[in-house]
Order: structure tokens, then C-alpha cells, then sequence
């Protein structure tokens, strides 16, 4: 092999590197939504960016390699992007996993937060022009 193949394998596995890399950090991150760990999900998050831009810095160099062209037919090139596929396809699952989980503890938020606004004075419960719960407060009461 000469030098060319050689620093595309390297850049090659530094991207699957960096995607292993993510996928660990999503299923950290589902872990820390599971347990409500906010300080944790912060430090993910920031990971998380992070990794995400180094991933699109070297995917920008590696669609810049001037003999990309010719690797593209080659069988350890094809196998090596089919691995990196398959850690990405794992990645956006992982990723849609993680969203249902926010998007469910959000619906049991609010329907906390409808409880207790029901619990706080049924008399006073009115509902806003989007149709969500709210306590209507007229103060200490009304002198006449």
C-alpha cells in the first residue's frame, strides 16, 4: 500500500472511532434522562457537540482527500463505509430512543402540573386559548 491509502485508512478509522464514540455517549445519555441526572445530560450534551463537530470537521477532510474518487470501488473502502453506516443507522436509532423518552417525561410533566393546578382550587380553574389548564387568581377576593 502505498502512503494515500494508508492516511485515508487512518482518517477512515478515526470517523468510526468518533462514532463509537456517539453511540456510547446516546446510550450515556438515555441512562442520565432514565435516572432525570440533570447535571449529567448538561455534561453529555457538551460532549455530544463536540464530538459532533469534530465528526463533521473529518468528514469535510475526508471528502476532500484528492484520490477519494478511486477508494470509492475498492472493497476495503466499501466495507470500511458499510461499518460506518451501520454505527450511524445505530446512532439515529439510539437518537429517536432518547427523543421519546424526553417527549414522555414532558406529557408526565405536564399532566403533573394539570393535577396540581386542579388540586389548587377547582373554582379558579380556567383554560387558556390553547386549551392548557391554568389557575385563575383574582386575589384575596372581591369587597363590594
Amino acid at each position: 500500500m502505498s502512503q494515500q491509502p494508508d492516511t485515508i485508512i487512518t482518517l477512515l478509522n478515526q470517523q468510526q472511532a468518533q462514532l463509537d464514540a456517539l453511540l456510547l455517549l446516546l446510550s450515556n445519555e438515555l441512562t442520565a434522562l432514565t435516572q432525570r441526572d440533570a447535571a449529567q445530560l448538561d455534561l453529555l450534551v457538551e460532549q455530544k457537540s463536540d464530538l459532533l463537530q469534530k465528526i463533521a470537521t473529518l468528514d469535510q477532510t475526508l471528502a476532500q482527500f484528492p484520490e477519494l474518487a478511486s477508494f470509492r470501488s475498492q472493497d476495503w473502502f466499501i466495507e470500511q463505509v458499510t461499518q460506518m453506516d451501520k454505527t450511524l443507522a445505530a446512532c439515529k436509532q439510539q437518537t429517536q430512543v432518547n427523543q421519546q423518552v424526553v417527549e414522555q417525561s414532558q406529557l408526565t410533566l405536564q399532566r403533573l402540573k394539570n393535577e396540581l393546578l386542579g388540586a389548587q382550587g377547582k373554582s379558579g380553574l380556567t383554560y387558556t386559548s390553547k386549551g392548557q389548564p391554568a389557575v385563575d387568581n383574582k386575589g384575596p377576593g372581591i369587597k363590594a
